[in-house]
């Protein structure tokens, strides 16, 4: 829908879409920052209840493209063109690596089972994601990663 910030899914294959969102989600963030948000993403794909295993069934595109979830997905943000998003990346051969690294089950022990990450810019991380659905267990770079408590297997 036009001006809400949403975008419609375009025809990516699983691990040039991921390799887009690495590096619009961290690519700012190093080889470690841009592995436990691919570790996010795939865990949200793999997980065994709640909101993301009804929403993915499996499927990165599913996940991905889940509305409100990455800002990365949405062409405007606020009514204004957002150019950091994922149609605009050109993604690098670390990039590649780092999602087939995730795609192959690998994970940062750091962040582990994680399902949330949020930049809170100058602000400390927040003990709980919203709802107390998530606890938080490590900040890399600008993100606050989050694992998931018994509240999120109701949701």
């Amino acid at each position: 829908m036009e001006g809400d910030g949403s975008v419609t899914a375009m025809a990516y294959d699983e691990r040039e879409l991921l390799a887009r969102l690495i590096q619009c989600e961290a690519g700012g963030e190093g080889e470690i920052g841009m592995k436990a948000v691919a570790g996010v993403v795939m865990n949200r794909v793999n997980v065994l209840g709640g909101e993301y295993q009804r929403v993915g069934q499996g499927s990165l595109q599913n996940i991905v493209f889940q509305p409100g979830q990455f800002t990365c997905l949405a062409e405007t943000v606020g009514g204004v063109y957002n150019p950091q998003n994922i149609y605009n990346m050109r993604p690098t051969q670390e990039n590649y690596d780092i999602a087939d690294w995730a795609m192959a089950g690998n994970r940062l022990p750091v962040v582990g089972d994680a399902l949330w990450f949020y930049s809170p810019y100058d602000r400390p991380c927040r003990s709980y994601f919203p709802s107390r659905v998530g606890q938080f267990v490590e900040q890399i770079g600008g993100h606050c990663f989050y694992v998931p408590t018994d509240a999120y297997y109701e949701t």
